[in-house]
This record gives C-alpha cells, sequence and structure tokens, in this order.
C-alpha cells in the first residue's frame, strides 16, 4: 500500500521532529560543553594548537530583549515573534548574571520552536525573501545547494555569532535541500533549515569559548568571535554586526588598537541607546512591570497601559539624562525632566492634550516640574513606587529595600519566618492611621528591629506617593510625615532623599560594580572588586560620572575579559546545565 504525503502533512510531522531534534542538539552540545576534551569544534576560532584542552567558559541563555533585538537587527523589525519566553533568574541583583544558570525547560523548548519556525516563514515568504536570499536559484521548485549554502553561510554567522563549521554548514544545506525535494519548493526548505539555526544551542545560549593564549604559557582566553559578543551583547544587548565580527576574523580584537577602534565605534552608534536601556532595565528590574497587578476598584486609573508607560517613562528620563545631554548618573536621581504621555498624565495630574512641542508621534511629550515639586528623579515616578507596592497599599519597607540593594548594592536580610504582619496591614485601625504609624508599632518585635531600621526610613519618605505613584499629602485623614535620615543625613521629603542618594558615595560604587557584573556575566573577583574601587570608580568621577567613559574604561580593560573554567562537579553552572540535559531528554521519550 502506498500514499502521498501532501505538504501539510510532511509539516506537521517535521515539527515534531523538529522538537526531537532540537532536544537532542541541546544534550549534544550540553554534553560536549562538559565532556574531558573540551569544547572542541564549537567554533572554529577554538582549534588552536596546544595540548591544554579548549573549555566554554561562560554559557548565557538569550533574554527575551536579546532574541527580539537579534532577530529585528538582523531581519528587519517588521518581522513578528510570537511565543512565551522562560522567566529569566536573577542573580546578584542581575537577569543578566543569572542567565549564565537559566536553562531552556522541556515545556517550553515547544515555544523556541514554534518561533523559529514562524520566523524563518516570514524571512523566507514572498515579501521578505528578495532582501535576504541574494543569488537566484536554479529552480525555485526543487534544490540548490549552491545557493542555499550562500544564503545559510551569511545567516549562520550572524545568528551564531561566528563562521559556521563545515559539518554544520553542510547538514543545514542537506537538510534544505531534503525538504526542498519533498515538498518541490526551494524556498520552503530554506525556511527549514533557518528554523533549524534559530532553535540550535549556538543561537539560543551565548557560548563564549576558551583558548590557550599565545602570550602568556599555560593562561586561556576567550576567542576573537566570543570577545565580540561579549563586546556586543555589554554596548548594543544584541548580536555583533558585520563590521565587528570582520574585526574578530582578522584578530583585530586581541590587539590594543584594534580593540579600541571598535569601543569607540560602538560607543558612537545609535545602538548605545538599546545597550544602556537594556542594562538600566536589568539594574532597575522593569520586568516586574510587565506583571506588576494593582486594585483596580481601590486604584481605577491604573491599567497594564499606564504600567507599559511607566517602565517607558524611566528608560527615556535615564537616556536622557545619560546619553542625550551626556550628564551625570547621579542627576537621574533629582532631574525634574521626563517625558510623559495622556495616561500617565493622569497620574501626574497634568493635562496632556493632543501633539505639543517637542512630542514624538507615539504620543510622548518632555515635561519639566517646577523647581519645588517633590516629583523630581526615577524615584519619585510610577515604575519604582508602584513595583514595591502591594496591589492595594504601599510599602515603605518594600521601597527601602529596592533602593537599598538595586541602587545602593546593600544587601537586606530577608524577613524571618514567623512575623505577625496584622498591624501593618490593617489600614483601617483608627489607633494607626499612617503607615509610619503602625510601622513604628510594628518594629517594635525584636527580630523586626535590625532590617526595618535600614529600609523604613528611607521607604517612609516615598510615602506622599501612593501605590500607584499619585502624590498624596494625607492618609486616613492624618498628615503624613516624610522626613528621615539616610546613614546620618537627614531629609524632610522625597526630594530631599534623592538628593542624599544623589550625594551618597555608594549610589556611583554600585553602578560600577553593577556595570561589570553586567557585562562579564559574573561578579567580580577580589582582586577585581579592588581594581574597581581603586582605578574605575575614581576615574569615573573625574570624568563628572559620565557613563560613556565608564563604559569605555570597562570595555578595554583586561579585567572585563578574564575567563574561568568550570573545576569541579559542583559547579553551579554545569548543574543548570545537566538539569537541562535530563529536561530535554524527557521531550525526546
Amino acid at each position: 500500500m502506498s500514499f502521498v504525503r501532501t505538504g501539510k502533512d510532511f509539516r506537521s510531522q517535521f515539527s515534531r521532529r523538529l522538537v526531537a531534534a532540537a532536544a537532542v542538539a541541546v544534550f549534544a552540545c550540553v554534553s560536549v560543553f562538559f565532556s574531558t576534551d573540551g569544547l572542541k569544534g564549537v567554533a572554529a576560532q577554538a582549534a588552536v594548537k596546544s595540548s591544554a584542552p579548549v573549555q566554554s567558559s561562560v554559557l548565557r541563555r538569550l533574554t527575551e530583549l536579546q532574541y527580539k533585538n537579534i532577530i529585528s537587527d538582523v531581519f528587519g523589525p517588521d518581522i513578528k515573534i510570537g511565543g512565551r519566553f522562560d522567566p529569566g533568574m536573577r542573580e546578584e541583583g542581575l537577569l543578566e548574571v543569572g542567565a549564565g544558570r537559566a536553562s531552556i525547560s522541556a515545556s517550553s523548548l515547544g515555544q523556541y520552536v514554534s518561533m523559529a519556525r514562524s520566523v524563518a516563514e516570514q524571512v523566507l515568504d514572498e515579501k521578505h525573501r528578495a532582501a535576504f536570499v541574494q543569488c537566484t536559484p536554479v529552480s525555485p521548485a526543487g534544490r540548490d545547494n549552491v545557493c542555499a549554502k550562500e544564503f545559510l553561510s551569511a545567516a549562520g554567522r550572524i545568528l551564531y555569532r561566528r563562521p559556521l563549521e563545515e559539518g554544520e554548514l553542510s547538514d543545514l544545506v542537506e537538510g534544505a535541500g531534503l525538504t526542498a525535494d519533498t515538498l518541490g519548493n526551494f524556498y520552503a526548505g530554506l525556511q527549514t533549515s533557518l528554523a533549524t539555526a534559530l532553535q540550535s544551542p549556538a543561537f539560543l545560549f551565548r557560548w563564549e569559548v576558551q583558548e590557550p593564549d599565545p602570550k602568556r604559557k599555560g593562561v586561556v582566553r576567550i576567542d576573537s568571535y566570543s570577545k565580540a559578543a561579549r563586546l556586543s551583547f555589554f554596548l548594543w544587548n544584541t548580536t555583533p554586526d558585520a563590521q565587528l565580527l570582520a574585526a574578530a576574523a582578522r584578530g583585530d580584537l586581541h590587539t590594543e588598537r584594534g580593540l579600541e577602534r571598535e569601543v569607540d565605534r560602538m560607543l558612537a552608534s545609535p545602538r548605545l541607546e538599546g545597550g544602556v536601556s537594556a542594562f538600566f532595565y536589568d539594574m532597575l528590574g522593569l520586568n516586574e512591570m510587565h506583571t506588576l497587578v494593582k486594585d483596580t476598584t481601590l486604584y481605577p486609573k491604573y491599567s497594564f497601559k499606564i504600567a507599559a508607560d511607566a517602565e517607558e517613562q524611566t528608560l527615556r528620563t535615564v537616556l536622557d539624562v545619560l546619553l542625550t545631554q551626556g550628564g551625570d548618573y547621579r542627576d537621574i536621581f533629582t532631574t525634574p525632566k521626563t517625558f510623559l504621555t495622556r495616561q500617565l498624565g493622569t497620574i501626574y495630574g497634568v493635562p496632556i492634550k493632543g501633539q505639543a512641542a517637542g512630542g514624538t508621534p507615539d504620543g510622548w511629550q518632555p515635561y519639566e516640574f517646577s523647581a519645588d515639586d517633590p516629583r523630581i528623579g526615577i524615584l519619585a515616578q510610577p515604575s519604582f513606587l508602584g513595583m514595591h507596592s502591594h496591589p492595594g497599599r504601599t510599602s515603605p519597607t518594600l521601597r527601602g529595600k529596592a533602593l537599598r540593594e538595586a541602587i545602593m548594592c546593600q544587601k537586606v536580610p530577608d524577613p524571618p519566618g514567623v512575623v505577625d504582619f496584622n498591624i501593618v496591614q490593617d489600614t483601617a485601625n483608627p489607633e494607626y492611621k499612617t503607615v509610619r504609624q503602625r510601622l513604628i508599632a510594628h518594629a517594635t518585635e525584636p527580630m523586626c528591629v535590625g532590617c526595618h531600621k535600614i529600609t523604613d526610613p528611607i521607604g517612609l519618605a516615598m510615602e506622599s506617593f501612593d501605590t500607584i505613584g499619585e502624590f498624596r499629602r494625607e492618609e486616613n485623614g492624618a498628615a503624613i510625615d516624610t522626613s528621615g535620615t539616610v546613614d546620618g543625613v537627614s531629609f524632610d521629603d522625597a526630594a530631599g532623599l534623592a538628593q542624599v542618594i544623589r550625594d551618597h558615595p555608594a549610589t556611583t560604587s554600585c553602578l560600577v560594580s553593577r556595570i561589570f557584573s553586567y557585562g562579564a556575566g559574573r561578579s567580580p573577583t577580589k582582586g577585581e572588586v579592588a581594581w574597581l574601587k581603586q582605578k574605575v570608580e575614581k576615574s569615573f568621577a573625574s570624568e563628572g560620572f559620565r557613563i560613556v567613559p565608564l563604559l569605555r574604561q570597562i570595555s578595554l580593560a583586561d579585567a572585563f575579559f578574564e575567563v574561568f573554567a568550570p573545576k569541579s562537579e559542583k559547579d553551579p553552572m554545569k548543574s543548570a546545565a545537566l538539569d537541562m540535559i535530563r529536561e530535554t531528554r524527557e521531550v525526546i521519550q
């Protein structure tokens, strides 16, 4: 008995095979990553003659924003991405550091497969294919290995952030040929192989490959393509462009002059806005805005549109101070200038009508608060205030904790397991009308005093803003007291707190440490901590606390590219990857 398989039948079966193939690929690649022979063959640049094994130093999963940036940069902003991404892991205050521990779960592997297929179909549809497939196939109704190789080699080089190896490329070309033969469509074949590349661990994970350093016996370094990727994701939050990959191919990034030339070019690029925005999105924890919930019975003005605008408002404010004005980093806490939409205007009590001068087509307009207005800087914006409040009430403790940890890098201990919060939560208590009064009563418990002492004086200064960021002067008919102290320095209100935070040495010290960790994907070593404090922080201050010179100094530093190979079976990154292997096995089975 015989039958003819339709294109739809073939695609359906092939999609199931893609899921299993992706699982096998992840299993195989990660297994090789931790084999005793190291990562032989993962990148062509790793093939350096030496008796020392070549290993991968860092394995970071692409974040959702990085994935979307790459697709937009490589194939254009009109390519739609639909699907669910696994949530990131925050470590040392940063998702980017946690990305080194993140795997792809078996349950989400199918999502990556679906997204890969959707992107590939759009890229190679009749509307887009001419922009990306520069060659003309011998026949659009069958295979053409030469043309397929040309397209897949160029696309793969950008997506994998390195040249494809001969075996990788031949497999993709053969896969395209087999599909073209079966479906009688050359471009359907390219779709299959492009989708395969987009779900490969070489794309979904940022592999950093170590190689022996020819200038230092017994020492390893990351290869030139890994160096290009680290720079690009640090400064642009996307894949290296063709010029940076060309510099890597020539070996320029391993020379002082070549590295300086590329770093200066990248810092002068408009893409720097995306990189700086991504860092502050991570540092400030703005990903929490996507799932922020408020009690709309108590706060009817709140909506997910307000949350989205609040997130963007903070990033626009930061970019304006740091890049547009080239200003002092500390000024993001005290600037009276910001940007508003009509929706945000309702929170601020500011009427935004029509297209005012200086506004943008999407409704954003610049706005400057008066000199005596307490709503200055990013700490008084709805994003920070809303993220660190409960759905139906404010929380000076959460706000103070967030400021200490995210802005000043000071760890606040977690609360004890058994704590009575009844007094704090009773907002209708006639005896304790304000949050300050309820917290004072609550914090008299011995187990609570220590933590509240370092968080509440800060958070109480922001009590003039409710849980969605609207300004208020009273709570339950009682006047709100916003005075307090931070490490011995007094202030009267939120604006005074902003000035204290601006001038606090921990504020700039924290930024320097966070930026290094963000780019390197790990916490600094003891020696690097000393270097950051003694050299980088002093240079940052001498440059007027401007962000671009700071990024340049870190990007050119040897310490930024230092690598450390996994040392033991207990290595946490290895454990995470082994978990991924176990999960992907379930998909195969």
